[in-house]
């Protein structure tokens, strides 16, 4: 931590939460941290407000290789993301002053939109349809066809990404340590004429997927990028693969990703 000591705050404009974050900023001043305003000098961002702040930050700033990226929730807030909170910033400040922390590195998934567009998601993809009516997507694995799709939508969701929406969709939770991206159905039709696999799939860091868009009036589906919706005309097909990026991420040495699941869900 001795060389990273440019900060940026990524939080929401509001005067109630400017003031709760003065006594952090003149914390982080007294031990020799510089907050600057512009993300491009920091080394360290820092989001305040969960992990949809978190999400947002990096989207933000550019999915940042060359920072650590840091996540405080307000209140009650989820903080898959954070390990800390406002209510106790100075044990942040403590801990980076006395070296509890550790680097970890989150996997992000590349989605490439037409073959002309990538985007980063360190959640999730999600393609869903845009009216009442199914969506029908060709699924290919290494260009070998899989199965034709017919229901809401699929979720494609990077391991620390499988707590969240995908989870909610009966998705599997996968170790943020094992490579790989998760495949999980929404609302699939399922009968005598139309046939899916009806359970979330794994696949492998060297897997690529590739989803069709079949145009049948669906030709404008709803894209979720994390917690953002893209509007995108007339998709034809997305391709996904796990990046080489990766985001690192401060967090406490005694603080893994199960104890946080532990408590998120369990406690």
């Amino acid at each position: 931590m001795d060389n990273r000591r440019n900060l940026y705050f990524y939080y929401p404009k509001d005067e109630e939460l400017e003031q709760r974050l003065t006594p952090l900023f003149k914390l982080a001043k007294d031990n020799g941290f510089t907050i600057v305003e512009n993300y491009k000098q920091a080394n360290i961002i820092v989001s305040v407000g969960g992990d949809g702040a978190f999400l947002q930050a990096v989207r933000h700033t550019g999915f940042r290789q060359d920072c650590l990226y840091v996540g405080i929730a307000r209140h009650n807030e989820a903080g898959l993301y954070c390990d800390f909170n406002l209510d106790h910033y100075d044990q942040m400040v403590d801990s980076m002053m006395n070296e509890e922390l550790e680097v970890r590195r989150f996997p992000l998934i590349d989605v490439l939109i037409n073959g002309e567009a990538t985007f980063h998601c360190l959640n999730e993809a999600a393609v869903r349809s845009a009216i009442i009516k199914t969506i029908v997507m060709d699924v290919y694995i290494d260009e070998n066809h899989f199965e034709r799709f017919r229901g809401d939508g699929l979720i494609v969701a990077t391991p620390t990404g499988s707590t969240g929406y995908n989870k909610s969709t009966h998705g599997a939770v996968v170790d943020p340590k094992t490579p790989c991206f998760q495949v999980t159905e929404l609302a699939s039709l399922n009968n005598n004429r139309y046939r899916t696999l009806g359970s979330s799939f794994i696949l492998d860091k060297e897997r690529t997927l590739r989803l069709e868009v079949i145009q049948d009036g669906n030709d404008y589906p709803i894209i979720g990028l994390d917690n953002e919706a893209y509007s995108i005309r007339n998709i034809k097909d997305l391709t996904v693969t796990l990046s080489d990026k990766v985001i690192k991420t401060v967090k406490l040495k005694n603080n893994s990703y199960w104890d946080r699941v532990k408590r998120t869900f369990l406690t």
